[in-house]
This record gives structure tokens, C-alpha cells and sequence, in this order.
């Protein structure tokens, strides 16, 4: 089965604690928003206190056109994963020795907060060794999804390919996408969760030749649901002056109502009952996503510890927050025979879940 042997993470140079954010969003829609200081309790009751950004905050006090905020997504989602990849590649954590970028055979890019043709995995090849035969599979528009999706993918590689060696790198830049002359409630909401990151895996097939140091995840199964006609719950509005999101509220009652059912069936496919699981994987989307999956699947809070950590110390960073859920796992809990199940949801409606067992 193939296994993910290794991850890293990586943090933007901007902190910015929630109550900062808070003021900076009041002082940016003050005049332009009715009821705005009840709309604000969002930034109180989203359970995060810190986020990390690719641009200072006073970078938002400016207007910037798309074409100035996509030229930075470029430059900065290609510098971010070169910086992500070789931490990857060299993580003394999870490998005995470090494997050269020549010996990759394809990487999975995953992102939805920019737009690059040639993708940015192109560019990446240019600032690392690659093989220039590296297959380049480059996902866009899965949103918070993306993360889980590009796991599911790498393993579909690897299962046709069994020697294969996969990389699967996601980078958002939600700062980028922030508008500040859109009074949308889902704007704000989206002011009060988004933040940026990437981070990287590496998933090998059952015959590529790598040494690990610790027990790694091997991916059992996988499973994809989409919901019809739900476009509008999740997503970007495209308008002339970027990427402007949609949430709609009905978010946490949909995972009640129809993400629990999936899971319990993908489950039983597997022999298995949530309650069997050791570990639950779960993209934070937000304080009240967590609490949905405690309800639907009949969960402790206990298992999504580790997700609300991550909310509350890097916010929402869309498809890379779901790995970095998993680092924590892979780097402090994760022993030999353990199971979890890796969740996201994203734009599509859709869901994706990702089986795993801990392997010497």
C-alpha cells in the first residue's frame, strides 16, 4: 500500500494575533458597513488567536489590482514550495537520508488562491533538480478540499505505479484574495478564518526504495463524495478586482446531514465503525465545522484536538491545513497499527476521505 513517508510545513513571515486582525478589518470597513461591530464578534468566536501572512498587514490598508496580487501569488507560491519541497525532502524526522529531487517521478500541485499558466510547478522545476520526465499533475479549484484530494491522487499514482516516488505540495495565499471594498458578510467571515501556509508530502508506492526512521501513515482507501446543484455553498465569485469567496451558513448542518452519512458508509466499506478509529484527521474549516464532525460521527472532542490547535494557531489556510493536522499526527502520535481517517470539504460541494494505518 503506498505510505507517506514524509512532511513539512511551512510558516509565512507575518504573525498577526486575532484581536490585530479584528482592528485592522474595523478600521478597513468602519465606514462602509452597517451593524459592523456586531458582525466583528466573528473574529471573538472563531476559536484561532494567531495567523501567519505572506504580506505585513498594512499591505491591505492599499488597494491592489488582480494583476498585482496574482503576480505576488506567483512569486511567492513558487518560493514557499521550493522552501517546503527541500524541507521535505531532507525531514530527519521521518527519513534516514535525504532523497534528491532527480528522484521524484511526479508532483501533485494543489491551490486555489492564484492563477499561473504555465502552473507552478513549472516554475518550481526551474529552482530545483528535478527530472525534466517528472510527471506534473497541478489541481486547481478544490479549495479547503485540496489538501485530502492530493493525497487520494498521489495514492492513485502510486497504486498504478507501484516504485513511484510523489510529491504533493499545497500552497494558498488567502491573504492575497482579501477584499477590502467588499462588505459581504462572507467577506468578513472570510477576513476572520483565512490565512496563508504550504506544505508538502511525500507518498511512495510499495515498491519504491526509501528508509524510513518512525512509523509513517500507509493510505488504505480512499473516497470522494460531491453534492449536486451546490455550487453556490462554497467558493469564489470572479470579478474584475480578484477572487472574492462565498461561504454560506448552512456549512455546518450540511456535514451534519449529509457529510456523517459518507463517512459511516466509507467506513463500513472498510469493516469499520467511527469509533474504531485512533485518530481523526480533520481540516479545520472553522470552530463550528469541529463541531459538526463531533456530532455527525459521534466523536470526543478529544479527537479533534489536535485540528483545533491548528485552527487556533494558523487559522483557516485552506488545502495545506488538513497536512498540517497530519504533521502533528505523523511527528507525536501516530505508533504502528494505529488507524485514522483523514477528512476535508471544499467547493464542489465535495468531500474527500483518506483511510490511513501506521506502519513500521
Amino acid at each position: 500500500m503506498p505510505k507517506i513517508t514524509s512532511i513539512s510545513t511551512y510558516q509565512p513571515p507575518y504573525t498577526l494575533q486575532q484581536a490585530n486582525a479584528e482592528e485592522l478589518t474595523k478600521e478597513l470597513f468602519y465606514a462602509k458597513m452597517p451593524k459592523l461591530e456586531r458582525y466583528l464578534k466573528v473574529f471573538e468566536n472563531g476559536g484561532i488567536e494567531t495567523r501567519h501572512f505572506c504580506v505585513p498587514p498594512e499591505w491591505h490598508r492599499t488597494n491592489h489590482s488582480f494583476e498585482e496580487r496574482n503576480n505576488l501569488y506567483i512569486e511567492l507560491a513558487t518560493q514557499y514550495s521550493v522552501n517546503v519541497i527541500q524541507a521535505c525532502l531532507q525531514n530527519k524526522a521521518f527519513l534516514a537520508s535525504s532523497i534528491s529531487p532527480q528522484d521524484i517521478d511526479a508532483i501533485i500541485f494543489v491551490s486555489s488562491t492564484g492563477i499561473a499558466t504555465p502552473s507552478i510547478d513549472a516554475r518550481i522545476m526551474n529552482k530545483l533538480a528535478f527530472s525534466d520526465r517528472l510527471k506534473r499533475i497541478p489541481l486547481w479549484g478544490l479549495g479547503c478540499a485540496g489538501g485530502a484530494a492530493g493525497v487520494s491522487r498521489a495514492y492513485d499514482f502510486c497504486q498504478a505505479h507501484p516504485t513511484a516516488k510523489v510529491l504533493v505540495v499545497c500552497v494558498e495565499l488567502c491573504s492575497l484574495t482579501f477584499q477590502p471594498n467588499d462588505i459581504s458578510k462572507s467577506n468578513l467571515i472570510g477576513a476572520s478564518l483565512f490565512a496563508d501556509g504550504a506544505a508538502c508530502i511525500l507518498v511512495c508506492g510499495d515498491n519504491a526504495t526509501i528508509n524510513t526512521i518512525k512509523p509513517t501513515p500507509a493510505i488504505l482507501a480512499t473516497g470522494s463524495k460531491w453534492m449536486p446543484d451546490s455550487e453556490n455553498v462554497m467558493g469564489w465569485h470572479i470579478k474584475n478586482s480578484g477572487l472574492h469567496v462565498i461561504f454560506q451558513k448552512s456549512i455546518p448542518t450540511i456535514i451534519t446531514n449529509w457529510l456523517g452519512p459518507f463517512v459511516e458508509q466509507f467506513l463500513l466499506e472498510q469493516e469499520l465503525y467511527s469509533e474504531q478509529l485512533t485518530h481523526f484527521i480533520a481540516h479545520p474549516g472553522g470552530k463550528k465545522v469541529l463541531k459538526a464532525y463531533e456530532d455527525t460521527l459521534y466523536l470526543s472532542s478529544q479527537k479533534t484536538d489536535i485540528s483545533r490547535e491548528i485552527l487556533r494557531h494558523h487559522g483557516n489556510m485552506s488545502s495545506p491545513t488538513v497536512l498540517y493536522v497530519l504533521e502533528q499526527f505523523m511527528l507525536h502520535e501516530g505508533k504502528v497499527d494505529d488507524t485514522g481517517l483523514l477528512v476535508a470539504l471544499g467547493p464542489g460541494f465535495c468531500a474527500e476521505a483518506v483511510l490511513l494505518k501506521w506502519r513500521e
